[in-house]
């Protein structure tokens, strides 16, 4: 993860050397050599991911490849990138909140285990039916958590209300249910338990209003206050991603490009199965990088 980018250019460097400095451990070793599976802890994947967003985004700024965002979002993590690039939070500010994230939503799995399951090719309304009648079955919560695209959407909850709602959307034709290999029911209200530590964590953190619009997760439209990006950074833990409605709402503003930075390209073909019409391009490497420059 970003190992070519740092070989290629200073600025990548720079940002992950920053990084461990800030962290106290070597958070670029385990991002280039792994191992794997201390790699894949939420404690060090939110950090590794943020870091090499960045890292990516340094690299695009400094090439000249694009003057900047006209306008930004992040799915899930994600927004906490989308807001260093709009000025909102500085990289050390930020880096030190994912990190506080990261812990905290281990910790959350630890004290109330769940999972979360994708389902694919039904409508959002039959979903939500399904963890309504699953959550009223067991007493127990289950939601959608991420409103990705058409057609895709991913549940999650406590892992018998999660049993229960994948018994009734099969029973109602669903065929493409994927349990994730996750610990966590991220965006869940098993996440209330550390809410109350990340909300202390993110009204730590300076803020100021960002550049260029940033579009929140929980409202699909833009954060107009400092006080705005607090509220929605703390209820983002237990709140959906509403994705699709996020980038319709960009579309509606006149967007026709969108520009994904990080390790891998999963939102920029989301954007694709959103709309077809605009253009969508992942920056995760050297390779997406030189292809851009063409």
């Amino acid at each position: 993860m970003g190992r070519d980018l740092v070989d290629a250019f200073p600025q990548a460097r720079q940002v992950y050397d920053l990084a461990d400095a800030i962290l106290g451990f070597s958070l670029s070793s385990l991002c280039f050599e792994g191992p794997k599976e201390e790699l894949d802890d939420t404690v060090n994947t939110q950090p590794a991911i943020f870091v090499t967003s960045l890292a990516v985004l340094r690299v695009l700024e400094a090439g000249g490849h694009w003057s900047g965002p006209a306008m930004a979002a992040g799915h899930s993590l994600g927004e906490l990138t989308a807001l260093v690039a709009a000025g909102a939070m500085d990289f050390a500010d930020g880096l030190r909140l994912v990190r506080e994230r990261g812990r905290l939503m281990k910790l959350a799995g630890e004290l109330s285990p769940g999972g979360m399951a994708a389902v694919l090719k039904m409508e959002d309304a039959e979903v939500e039916r399904a963890c309504r009648q699953a959550s009223d079955q067991t007493g127990k919560p289950v939601q959608i958590a991420n409103y990705n695209s058409p057609g895709q959407v991913v549940i999650s909850g406590d892992r018998e209300a999660m049993g229960q709602a994948i018994e009734l959307l099969r029973q109602w034709g669903g065929r493409r249910i994927i349990p994730l290999a996750v610990s966590i029911a991220a965006h869940s209200p098993l996440m209330a338990t550390v809410v109350q530590q990340y909300r202390a964590a993110v009204d730590g953190t300076p803020l100021r209003l960002p550049k260029v619009p940033v579009v929140g997760n929980i409202s699909a439209h833009p954060l107009l206050s400092v006080d705005e990006i607090r509220d929605e950074l703390a209820g983002q833990l237990t709140w959906p991603v509403r994705w699709t409605a996020s980038i319709q709402w960009m579309i509606e503003q006149g967007a026709t490009r969108f520009v994904e930075v990080g390790p891998k390209d999963v939102l920029s073909k989301l954007v694709e199965r959103i709309a077809p019409s605009v253009t969508a391009i992942s920056i995760a490497n050297c390779v997406s990088l030189e292809a851009l420059s063409l």
